[in-house]
């Protein structure tokens, strides 16, 4: 089974995730909801408490198939500042599979140096943090195996887009019709 992992902290956006986790479930994809905090809990930034699968150091990530930065402040900081997260993203991305972020979260990846030379978008204001980027404002933005998302109101297409990097266009189709998406 695909499995994705998707990264949470206090202060994590929670249109990004959820919508996220909801849509790739529907895709059949095992979600993974990680807390890099040292609680089950965490809280978004609208006040909205989720109970996480696991802590971070339970994984090897191994199995991975792609990982998700949801963004909000401060979630995407403490993702940002997490050492153990940061390494795993720098081996990840060898990889070639979809090494995603939306929001505030694509500072993680440009912070890291991944963005050079790529297109992304990110939450305004936060284009300074995507070194190197050519920076596009657009909805959602796929380069190579970077998926990064303007924000909330993004979300949905975002998630399509992993969809669509893990199963196909096919699979996307069927999720649109049905959630009743016409784009």
């Amino acid at each position: 089974m695909t499995t994705v992992y998707m990264f949470f902290a206090d202060g994590f956006e929670e249109i990004e995730a959820l919508t996220t986790v909801d849509v790739l479930k529907r895709a059949n994809l095992n979600v993974e909801m990680v807390t890099v905090t040292e609680k089950e809990t965490v809280t978004g930034a609208h006040d909205v408490p989720i109970v996480c699968d696991s802590f971070f150091e339970d994984h090897d990530y191994s199995d991975a198939d792609a990982l998700v930065l949801p963004g909000g402040m401060p979630g995407a900081a403490t993702l940002s500042n997490h050492e153990g997260l940061r390494n795993l993203i720098l081996n990840f991305i060898k990889t070639g599979k979809p090494m995603t972020a939306i929001c505030a979260a694509p500072m993680v990846l440009g912070k890291l140096g991944l963005l050079k030379g790529k297109k992304a978008t990110c939450y305004p204001g936060f284009e300074q943090y995507l070194e190197g980027a050519e920076c596009t404002g657009e909805q959602v933005v796929v380069d190579g195996n970077i998926i990064t998302a303007i924000g909330p109101g993004g979300a949905m297409d975002f998630a399509l887009a992993i969809v669509e990097a893990l199963v196909g266009k096919e699979k996307v189709a069927e999720l649109e019709e049905a959630m009743c998406i016409k784009r």
